[in-house]
Order: structure tokens, then sequence, then C-alpha cells
């Protein structure tokens, strides 16, 4: 099974990548971040042609995460289902070939400073909350995302200029911290344990032909599905051409 995780920022403006990008790699599950759209708007008829099903959480103008897969799905859950009133659309989860997959955006945060950075570090003690409350660690899950926040130094081409960023900030560094001890590997450095490899590049200051990037999206999973994990790429062409998405797809195959 080959899953991606990858923040197109954009279905309306990335839909041609996206449709060649599922023509090209042929991925089993691909697990969507910042749809910008609403659920009706979502190309839901242009997916199935290419071959896949989707289930979607949408919001207009912001946020919105999908799941799609050539495979079946069931169980499909949107959003926590914990008692916090929170209108923005950033979880969804499909049991899929026995393997939890959820797909989820976390919050960037703005400034240290700002309202989003707490909402940030709440959502982000949430997510923790959501899979104590949900699952178990020898349950095979894949937890995909733009999560917004780096593991270590090892995920930063420029450390010193990042490390008091939304980013990098050891209190955000912490709470996925938090998350990961819940029993969750991350399988893209299982491959790859010197770091060096970036998703995400600022669309300001040439970043990606400078390679001033950052690894924020990532395919966390526990135990019983990580080791099956057979591979795990960047595709950094979709960060080149015409209006692409600052993110580039992740994508980790795992054996059957």
């Amino acid at each position: 099974m080959k899953i991606v995780t990858w923040n197109v920022n954009s279905v309306k403006a990335r839909r041609e990548r996206l449709l060649a990008f599922l023509a090209r790699h042929q991925p089993d599950v691909v697990c969507l971040q910042e749809l910008k759209l609403e659920d009706a708007a979502f190309p839901s008829l242009e997916v199935k042609a290419a071959g896949y099903d989707a289930v979607t959480f949408g919001q207009k103008t912001y946020n919105g995460v999908a799941i799609l897969s050539r495979l079946p799905m069931s169980d499909v859950v949107r959003g926590m289902g914990d008692d916090v009133d929170d209108p923005q659309s950033r979880l969804i989860a499909a049991t899929i070939e026995g393997v939890r997959v959820i797909s989820a955006y976390m919050p960037n945060g703005g400034e240290i400073t700002s309202d989003k950075w707490s909402y940030k570090l709440a959502w982000l003690a949430r997510m923790r909350a959501h899979l104590d409350r949900n699952y178990k660690p020898e349950t095979p899950l894949a937890l995909c995302g733009d999560w917004n926040v780096t593991v270590d130094d090892k995920d930063v081409a420029k450390p010193a200029e990042w490390k008091d960023s939304v980013l990098c900030h050891p209190d955000a560094r912490a709470a996925l911290e938090h998350i990961r001890a819940f029993g969750l590997v991350d399988t893209f450095r299982t491959h790859h344990p010197d770091g060096g490899i970036w998703s995400w590049w600022d669309y300001r200051m040439l970043s990606f032909p400078k390679g001033d990037g950052l690894r924020i999206d990532h395919i966390f999973a526990t135990p019983a599905l990580a080791s099956r994990s057979t591979a795990a790429v960047v595709d950094r062409d979709e960060r080149k051409g015409k209006l692409p998405s600052d993110h580039a797809p992740v994508m980790v195959t795992f054996s059957d």
C-alpha cells in the first residue's frame, strides 16, 4: 500500500496537478490538506474517473481535508468528536484494508504571541487525547498530514533562522513529541535517518531554488504498520513548474 500526504493548498488551483499526480504515481491512498473549498465543490467525479473514491471534510476558503482511495473505505469520521466547539475542518479518518488512515491539517500558529499560537498548542493536545480515546498503539494506524511542526533540526535547512518560528518552536516540538509518545514511528525518518529532505518551501525569497526548506509533512504510523514500511520519498517535481503548491507530496510504501 502506497500512502501519500499532500497539502495541495487549494484543490481548485491544483486540480489538474492533482489528477496528473494520481495518473503518474497511482498511489493507493492520498491524504489531502488545505482543500479550501466546501464538500460540494470537490471534483469527486473527476477523481472517480481517475480510479479513486473520495471522502471530504471541506470548508469554504480555508482548511479542509480529504482521503482518496483506490481501495474500499469504511467507518469514515470527520472531526475529533470531542466536546470542543471548533468550526475548522482539520481531521478526517477512514479504515482501508484494515489500516486506520487519518488525514489531518494541524494549525500553523501564526505568531508566537497570537491567539492562533494558543489554538495550535491546544489543537495538538486535543490530537493526543483523540488518539488515547479512540485507538490503541497496537492498532495499524497511519496519521498523515501537514503538521506545521518540524521533528528536530534535521528537518530544517537553516535552523538558526527558523528556531523561534511556530514551525520549530520548542513548545510545538514538545507537543508533537507528546503525540508521538502515543506509540508512533516517523516512517520517513526511518528511511532517511540523516534528514536533509524537505517537503515545504516558502513561496517567498526564492526558497525552493535556494534549498531553504523544512520537513513539516509527516506520515507517522503505529509499530504494527511502521514495521511494514519499505520506502519513503518526497516528489520534489510537484513543487516545480506552473502554479505549484508550496508543499510537495510525501509518499511512504508499506508491504502487504
